[in-house]
This record gives C-alpha cells, sequence and structure tokens, in this order.
C-alpha cells in the first residue's frame, strides 16, 4: 500500500484583494511531496513560490482548493508543530548566545532544561557548529548564523524543514559548503525538505524533484523528477552531462512559464 503524501495541494488556490484589486498569488497548484523528498520550488519574483511555502505553514490561508500537511489542515498541522520553517535572513536574537538561540522553540514547549541541553547539542553537532553554543550572532559570520537557523529549527525534530531561499544573501563559495552540508544533513534525518530558490544550479543540486513556477497568477508550469542519485552528491556533479541535461530542462521550463506572461 502506498503511503499518502506528506504534502499534498488539490486545485489550491489564493487571492488577495488590494486596493487596486484582486492579486492572484496561485491558482490551481496541485502538488504531491512525499515522505523524505527534497523539493525546490524555482521561479521569477512573484510566482508564487514563497506564498506556496507560507500556506503549507499556515501563514497564509488558501482561499480556494485542498492543502494537507501530514493528513491534518495546514492550521492543524502548525499546532502539531509538524514542520520547522527557515527564513531568508537567519533571524537570531543578537541578546541571546547561538545556544540560547536554538533552544527558544524548546523553551517554548515546555521541554525540561536537561531536554533542551540534550537536543542543543545534537543539531549544533548535526550543523557544524559544536563549540559554538556560547557565542553570540554577532560573533559568527553569515554562513554560521544561518547554520544555526537551521539547528533552530531541527531542535523539535519536526519531519518537516521548509526553507525559504535560507542561502540567497550568501556568497558562492559559502552558498557551496552549505548545500553540501545540507544535503548530508537531509541524508542524516530523512527530513521532507520543501526549499525555495532563484539559482537552478542549486535547484538541481539539492534536489529529488523540482518544481517550476511561472508567474501572474503563481502556478506550476512542470515539476521535474531528478535523476541523480539520492543522498550527499559531490559538487563536481554539477559538471556531469545528467546534471547539466535536467538544468536545461528547468531553464527551458522558466522560459515556457514566463511566455504565458507575454
Amino acid at each position: 500500500m502506498t503511503a499518502a503524501p506528506v504534502i499534498k495541494a488539490r486545485g489550491l488556490n489564493l487571492t488577495f484583494q488590494t486596493n487596486d484589486g484582486p492579486v492572484h498569488a496561485l491558482k490551481d497548484i496541485d502538488l504531491d511531496i512525499e515522505k523524505g523528498d527534497f523539493v525546490s520550488f524555482i521561479g521569477p519574483s512573484g510566482c508564487g513560490k514563497t506564498t506556496f511555502l507560507r500556506c503549507i505553514a499556515a501563514l497564509e490561508t488558501p482561499t480556494g482548493g485542498e492543502l494537507s500537511v501530514n493528513g491534518m489542515s495546514a492550521e492543524e498541522a502548525r499546532k502539531a508543530r509538524s514542520y520547522g520553517y527557515v527564513f531568508q535572513a537567519a533571524g537570531l536574537y543578537p541578546w541571546r548566545t547561538i545556544a540560547g538561540n536554538v533552544k527558544l522553540p524548546l523553551e517554548i514547549m515546555g521541554y525540561t532544561k536537561d531536554e533542551q541541553a540534550k537536543r542543543v547539542e545534537k543539531v549544533l553537532s548535526l550543523v557544524d557548529l559544536e563549540g559554538f553554543g556560547k557565542k553570540f550572532p554577532w560573533q559568527l559570520s553569515g554562513g554560521m548564523q544561518q547554520r544555526a537557523s537551521i539547528a533552530r529549527a531541527l531542535a523539535f525534530d519536526a519531519e518537516i524543514l521548509l526553507m525559504d531561499e535560507p542561502f540567497g544573501a550568501l556568497d558562492e563559495i559559502v552558498r557551496d559548503k552549505l548545500n553540501e552540508e545540507l544535503l548530508k544533513l537531509w541524508s542524516a534525518t530523512n527530513k521532507t525538505i520543501g526549499f525555495v530558490t532563484h539559482s537552478i544550479p542549486e535547484a538541481v543540486y539539492l534536489s529529488t524533484k523540482i518544481v517550476v513556477m511561472s508567474p501572474r497568477p503563481g502556478r506550476i508550469h512542470e515539476v521535474i523528477e531528478s535523476t541523480l542519485p539520492r543522498g550527499p552528491r559531490p559538487l563536481d556533479i554539477r559538471d556531469s552531462e545528467e546534471f547539466l541535461q535536467i538544468a536545461h530542462r528547468v531553464r527551458e521550463g522558466l522560459r515556457a512559464g514566463h511566455a504565458y506572461d507575454e
């Protein structure tokens, strides 16, 4: 018997009402995300990538269609703490140490101090930040701060990790390193990951499935299943013919999606 998708959208629509008239942010979104998938959402600004992620997280409310997360409504999944969310900016509190930032959701959830300490130690190790728990955010580089943000999202061991362009502001060298580390983390934890990006190489390198979106209204143009091996991938896989072929499909999908807007 096939397991139900972790995230399932059917005919999902979201329209914002503005003074200038309605804005159709999402239109007729149909998508299944299976347990353990790494799904990247790529498309131009205004295509609904982040909006869809926010719908999954119950930060936006669809105006039509169906959306389930772990077999529940998005709101129920939020209350069940089914996911961790990593924003574009690390969003660390400057007056808290790195350990203090990571354990914040655990404090809110009422974990004991011993359990907080165990979980903080575990997730800091997962993101390669052992020994930095007593540092403050300003003492860490941008890449290390973003790793701390990922650790915070992992602290309560949610099955789903939602990531909204977490590496977009970082330079290419740091981004490459964090992409490698994220794949290792994904392999070690078997989380289901939804990842928003504007980068074709990043989407192809990380993903098992690439959702190509087009703008106005935001809709799915194509879903590309990756043929690259699951799990950690060497960076030089980006020079392989298989990688370049997938990247070409994504690029062509983005161009075709834009044609609808002309």
